[in-house]
């Protein structure tokens, strides 16, 4: 049986050329200038490769839009304006617009009213995007950049993100050396990475102190109060011991406050709690939260200069990692009262 050929793709050009996607889209679609060498090269690994330009992928860039769109999960909480902020002012000093389009987290959508067809490239936000769609825009080489979660296999898409895992050993190395050993742990949403990566980091913290990870000490917190203040609740009922909480991030630990001022439990004498991202309010309620403070605002920003490197025609870095640092208040009662 004859097998059929199979063709180069965008992909195969640019892994030839030593250049981007993007570079190869902006050499043969001509419209944006690309330094000569580069051009050069691009042309050359088109004629031995034999490659065939997609008619989708050769019209994409002369749909100019000046838009770019932002893909979110349902937007909650205090982490979103932040982002928002970062993003906004990035794009406007860059002369663009920008179009959100917003999903719930738990049904990412396939298909949406947001993309190639009104947009000049993507912002995506954690778990809001179907991989599928992901991958077709990949392969249509339309620009895109990812938030908070790493690319499909094989598919060499820009990430921005913080050290979750780093700033999470932080805060519960932090409360073990205060003498704290039983730490509840509230994880944020199912496939969230930034939740997978802070409990990589409370796991290794607790190893690194001989102290066993203790299932019964971890519950949902999906980064949400309601959510964070019913399992905490349920903990307290059933009679789980522990002196400290990891909230997972701030907004749970305003559920985590909840919980524990109604079953008289004093923050931070007996029961510590820490947060993640230094929001606004954490400095503000009382007693005031310890947390590890994330660039949250520095995120968006770092996006939109990622993709508009991708939209110039110019190589994005694959990955762009933002520190995190603990801020130590009165909830993990290392401060004494004022």
């Amino acid at each position: 049986m004859n097998s059929k050929p199979i063709s180069a793709t965008i992909s195969d050009v640019a892994a030839h050329a030593g250049v981007s996607i993007a570079t190869v889209s902006r050499v043969l679609n001509g419209t944006t200038p690309v330094q000569a060498e580069k051009a050069e090269r691009v042309k050359r690994a088109v004629a031995e490769l034999n490659f065939v330009p997609r008619p989708a992928a050769r019209t994409l860039a002369s749909r100019k839009t000046n838009t770019i769109g932002l893909v979110f999960s349902e937007i909650r909480g205090a982490f979103f304006p932040h982002l928002l902020k970062g993003i906004e002012s990035q794009l406007h000093e860059a002369g663009y617009e920008l179009l959100v389009y917003s999903t719930h987290s738990d049904r990412p959508i396939k298909r949406k009213p947001i993309g190639e067809h009104n947009t000049d490239g993507l912002l995506v936000f954690t778990t809001s995007l179907d991989k599928e769609e992901i991958a077709r825009l990949y392969q249509i080489n339309f620009p895109i950049i990812l938030m908070h979660e790493t690319p499909p296999a094989g598919m060499d898409i820009p990430v921005i993100t913080v050290e979750n895992k780093d700033g999470a050993v932080m805060l519960v190395d932090h409360l073990i050396t205060h003498g704290r050993r039983r730490i509840v742990f509230l994880r944020g949403p199912d496939g969230h990475e930034d939740s997978q990566w802070r409990e990589r980091g409370y796991r290794e913290a607790l190893a690194a102190h001989d102290i066993p990870f203790d299932e019964t000490l971890v519950s949902s917190g999906e980064f949400d109060q309601e959510t964070a203040y019913q399992s905490l609740k349920k903990l307290i009922h059933n009679g789980v011991d522990f002196d400290a909480v990891f909230a997972g991030d701030d907004d749970a630990a305003i559920g985590v406050y909840r919980a524990l001022k109604e079953a008289n439990r004093l923050i931070p004498d007996d029961v510590a709690v820490v947060g993640f991202d230094d929001v606004d309010f954490a400095g503000y309620i009382s007693p005031p939260l310890t947390t590890v403070r994330a660039p949250i605002e520095e995120v968006g920003r770092e996006a939109v200069r990622q993709l508009l490197s991708l939209l110039n025609g110019e190589q994005a870095q694959s990955l762009v990692l933002k520190r995190t640092e603990l801020v130590i208040r009165e909830s993990c009662g290392c401060l004494k009262h004022s």
